[in-house]
């Protein structure tokens, strides 16, 4: 019995939280407790637990929220059916007819999606802001503002924010702080440390890590706010089934070491690309010149397996380059163990062409995985040097 985690190591946590030997048989892996109903011992009197229907509570699901909120260092953690999922249940739980949001403006398209197209016809309003700016977010502050919604490093500009600092801006404006933490994991970055309220996650990504399930996660240290969100998870029934959750706490136990091999391989990536002459930017917090390098120096272990880079011959080119990798697979999502590359402006963040949210048509992601770097590097070089 893990008494307190927060003595422990993050790969301890990851491996022994919410994960103890299984009482009746002695099996040392949580097992898939593949049921929809539980046996009562009478008329309201459940088992121990509280476990009636696994649309309200499953024991597997219990076990990788327990496992997530030792990592975030994070009191609750509500486990979802995706990202998305979470996303629309912090925006409900928080957001009521005539409240305002303050977005990053280089959010992820998804989100700018179910807030512009969905929630806006609910009555609520946003503006958008550089997050990476303080007083350009303090400015977009309303009476009305309930949520500041940062992601850093961003998707797909890796850009930056100061997490302590937005914090307390929006501390001061009477509004909560939430962080999508997706790019970084907490292997890199804790918000709830940093003075976050909520730390939102599509488990999907780094924390699965084997694109084979999709799955969202938020958490907080707010008992009031836990509550709201368990109410809204139960009522509308968005929650990850057994081996969705089975699936995500498999792939936590190893992230710490998938990280770092993210991180080392993206490392040579990005060298690589700085040398190509087809290669007009690299977006990478790693590197001196960029905007935000100094802050992620402060507040993340390391910088990441995302790269996003601009050719220097536009977006035709662009298009080009990523249908020729032969390791880099032409697919979205990211975070697993393969390589992916994508095109922002046609893909994932198709739903911002025409806003202020736009991306560059000649940008470029990467989901750097943990193949040999070297093979990595010699596809890219492949891909871009070809007519």
């Amino acid at each position: 019995m893990v008494d307190d985690p927060a003595t422990l190591g993050f790969t301890t946590r990851a491996i022994h939280v919410g994960q103890e030997p299984d009482p009746r048989t002695g099996a040392v892996i949580v097992p898939i407790y593949q049921t929809s109903t539980y046996a009562q011992d009478g008329v309201g009197g459940t088992r121990e637990g509280d476990y009636e229907y696994s649309r309200t509570a499953n024991p597997t699901r219990t076990a990788l929220e327990e496992a997530l909120a030792a990592l975030e260092g994070g009191r609750n953690c509500l486990a979802f059916a995706s990202g998305m999922a979470a996303s629309d249940a912090v925006l409900r739980a928080t957001l009521r007819p005539g409240d305002h949001l303050v977005l990053g403006n280089d959010v992820y398209g998804g989100t700018f999606r179910l807030i512009d197209k969905v929630l806006t016809h609910w009555g609520v309003t946003y503006s958008v802001a550089a997050l990476s700016d303080v007083d350009e977010v303090r400015v977009a502050l309303r009476p009305e503002t309930k949520l500041v919604w940062c992601e850093t490093p961003t998707n797909p500009l890796l850009g930056v924010a100061d997490i302590a600092a937005l914090a307390d801006v929006a501390r001061d404006g009477g509004a909560r702080l939430v962080v999508d933490n997706t790019f970084a994991t907490p292997y890199l970055q804790t918000p709830l440390a940093l003075g976050a309220d909520v730390v939102l996650h599509s488990t999907t990504k780094y924390l699965g890590g084997h694109s084979d399930v999709v799955g969202g996660a938020v958490v907080t240290d707010s008992a009031e706010l836990r509550e709201q969100l368990f109410f809204l998870r139960n009522a509308a029934g968005a929650v990850p089934g057994a081996f969705d959750a089975w699936l995500t706490l498999r792939g936590m136990k190893t992230l710490s070491v998938r990280m770092e091999r993210h991180c080392d391989n993206a490392e040579r990536v990005v060298e690589a690309l700085r040398a190509h002459p087809k290669v007009a930017k690299v977006y990478y917090p790693g590197l001196a010149e960029h905007p935000g390098h100094d802050v992620a120096a402060k507040q993340m272990r390391r910088f990441g397996g995302m790269v996003s880079f601009d050719h220097v011959d536009g977006e035709e080119a662009a298009l080009a380059a990523a249908a020729r990798t032969r390791l880099f697979i032409l697919a979205e999502s990211l975070g697993g163990i393969e390589s992916l590359i994508e095109h922002p402006g046609r893909m994932t963040h198709a739903s911002v062409v025409g806003s202020l949210l736009q991306v560059p048509a000649q940008l470029l992601r990467l989901s750097v995985g943990i193949e040999d770097a070297a093979d990595l590097v010699a596809d890219l070089r492949q891909a871009l040097d070809q007519r």
